[in-house]
């Protein structure tokens, strides 16, 4: 009998009933003996996973900031080039210099007394012609003669006819004339008059009818001290120029540069006159004629201040 319990007990183990499993020792995460036979597993640590995690999320941001990165670099240089050639293109069309390139000019505004002077200039410059005096001179070494500039000076159209007035110490001693208008044609010029004792002389040019503007004729009886006076001519060869001043007296007296008569009831003005300005004209306000500049006063023979015009019903 207890034969029988004895191999009852070891044969238990290895016998199998119908309805009956083997029980499995559980299984433990956090175990530290070794894994069992029947299914082996790894040991996780909880550490190590959330540190991989943070990894791959730090690698993510990281990727992320690296590509917002270059596409803000490659967002700035387009913007850059475009701007350039913007920059460049206009600089093409509006064909200015590099300085002023960025210079805005206002614009321009005059007063109402600028314009008046433009306006006088520009609608009587058309009017005035530039005359030079030519000699004949013989050349010493060749013995060839020769017509040389001994003078010049100014002068004014007065008619469609061709007439031209202006000083006759301007063509005295004379071979020819050349007459030069504002658009630079030159013409040749013959005396028709003069009145050696006035400074006054009279030529005539064939030119066309379209370049012959007349100045308009004012009057000098009625002028008073003070008011406004504008001289054109061509100071020192110098193409049309224009000065300002105001009468500074009236029934002046100078000697005639020709004879060296008196001349009487001349025009003194503060207007700048200079060698070139004589035979040309002195107008008022209004642009009309009412003098011819012919003198003035100054030992070094520029522009002192004090100039003297014939009046124009002298002239007359």
């Amino acid at each position: 009998m207890a034969a029988y319990s004895l191999l009852s007990t070891l044969s238990s183990p290895f016998s199998r009933s119908p309805n009956r499993t083997p029980k499995l020792p559980p299984l433990s995460l956090t175990s530290t003996s070794k894994p069992s036979f029947l299914f082996p597993t790894r040991k996780l640590s909880l550490p190590s996973l959330h540190s991989l995690i943070f990894n791959q999320s730090k690698n993510s941001s990281n990727n992320n900031s690296s590509n917002n990165y270059i596409v803000s670099s490659a967002f700035d240089s387009f913007f850059i080039l475009c701007t350039s050639l913007a920059l460049s293109f206009s600089l093409f069309v509006t064909d200015v210099g590099a300085a002023s390139a960025f210079v805005v000019t206002p614009p321009r505004k005059l007063q109402s007394d600028e314009l008046a002077t433009v306006r006088l200039f520009q609608e009587n410059t058309p009017s005035v012609v530039y005359i030079t005096n030519l000699a004949v001179r013989q050349d010493a070494f060749t013995l060839d003669v020769l017509e040389v500039p001994q003078g010049s000076g100014s002068g004014f159209v007065w008619d469609t006819d061709g007439h031209i007035v202006t000083n006759y110490h301007v063509i005295r001693g004379a071979s020819d004339l050349k007459v030069t208008f504002a658009d630079q044609t030159t013409y040749d010029a013959k005396v028709v008059g003069f009145d050696q004792d006035k400074d006054v002389a009279v030529l005539r040019v064939d030119a066309p009818k379209d370049k012959l503007r007349p100045i308009p004729i004012g009057v000098s009886a009625d002028l008073l001290v003070g008011q406004k006076v504008y001289a054109i001519g061509n100071p020192f060869g110098l193409d049309h120029t224009l000065t300002t001043g105001v009468i500074s007296g009236l029934r002046r007296e100078i000697s005639s540069a020709a004879t060296g008569r008196p001349i009487q009831d001349v025009i003194q003005t503060d207007a700048a006159i200079n060698p070139g300005n004589s035979g040309g004209p002195l107008l008022d306000s209004s642009g009309n004629l009412i003098g011819i500049n012919t003198a003035i006063y100054s030992p070094s023979g520029a522009n002192s201040g004090v100039g003297f015009s014939i009046p124009v019903d002298t002239v007359s």
